[in-house]
């Protein structure tokens, strides 16, 4: 079977090789275990927003970013573009934000070839029949802090390989990187909702493809929380192939799968975080999913699309203004 961690590594050593240019650092902590800073105390680049999107799906996905796209009639914003032929394992089984990593005082969301290993969470794999027993362990983390020894170490275990043969990606959520792989995640979001909120079958999802507009800095993390995720909510745009069979409705899942579907559509996700007393359990799940979702059944030959972007919202939540 595919190790998404082994796919991973040549695109890690690629950025270590390459770290000047792509603005960030390598740090190599005392216990052999090293850590890509993508965004902390360095800037980070277009580049390397690419190259972590592409670890954070396992090394099995097309990731570029274009300037062109319906959006920039009316919102000029870059975007990023995910194509994979493996989205369940690429998406759920690698990219989904699944480990809530907690070592003493350090804190940050979790993404990337690593769950697999540590099985984060376990009934994740089960639902996609996926495990991975590569012998290194590449995580992505969401945080505006750089993980020490002990983060390396926790990580280790979890995954059952050697602290040296572990590689920490580091990108804060206000940050260029952070940015461009939260957009990144548009394919995801809608496999995630298939799964967690629908509960159908992902692995008869065959292909899939996304495009989705890349959030500004406009604020601090929390801010920026956001914006990124209103990137994908009101102008995500994804596509799914799905190789249906006996008794599937797909026509009701492609209406029930964009994000206009959950009661708490219309409002900018920051504005329906502080509602929840920013507490992302009570958000409806249905919420965490793209604006347009379009469906091609290769059993039938059926395609189906529904939902549309939201301009309006995306323009509130950047606080845009056409001068």
């Amino acid at each position: 079977m595919i190790s998404v961690n082994l796919k991973s590594l040549s695109i890690v050593e690629d950025m270590i090789k390459n770290k000047d240019e792509l603005n960030i650092e390598v740090i190599t902590l005392e216990n052999g275990a090293k850590v890509l800073d993508c965004g902390v105390n360095v800037m980070g680049s277009f580049e390397a927003g690419k190259a972590f999107t592409k670890v954070c799906l396992g090394g099995l996905a097309y990731v570029g970013i274009a300037l062109n796209g319906t959006l920039n009639d009316e919102l000029a914003l870059p975007l990023i573009k995910v194509i994979t032929s493996h989205p369940a394992i690429s998406t759920l089984g690698s990219q989904k934000a699944g480990w809530v990593v907690k070592v003493n005082k350090y804190f940050a969301m979790g993404s990337g070839p690593a769950r697999a290993l540590a099985k984060m969470p376990k009934n994740t794999y089960e639902e996609i029949d996926y495990e991975d027993n590569a012998d290194v362990a590449i995580l992505c983390l969401e945080s505006s802090e750089l993980p020490n020894e002990d983060v390396a170490e926790y990580v280790a275990e979890k995954c059952g390989v050697s602290a040296e043969n572990v590689y920490l990606l580091v990108a804060p959520t206000a940050s260029l990187v952070g940015s461009i792989q939260i957009s990144g995640r548009v394919v995801e979001n809608g496999t995630y909702k298939m799964l967690e909120a629908l509960h159908f079958d992902v692995k008869k999802v065959k292909y899939a493809a996304g495009v989705a507009p890349i959030a500004p800095i406009v604020g601090d993390d929390l801010v920026m929380m956001g914006a990124t995720n209103d990137m994908v909510l009101y102008g995500g745009k994804t596509y799914y192939y799905i190789e249906s069979e006996e008794g599937d409705d797909i026509e009701d899942l492609c209406k029930k799968l964009p994000s206009c579907a959950s009661p708490d559509y219309g409002k900018p996700f920051l504005e329906v975080f502080k509602n929840a007393n920013y507490d992302f359990y009570k958000i409806d799940k249905g919420m965490f999913a793209p604006a347009v979702v379009t469906i091609n059944d290769i059993k039938t030959g059926k395609l189906l699309s529904y939902g549309k972007p939201n301009i309006d919202v995306l323009k509130k939540s950047l606080n845009y203004k056409n001068l």
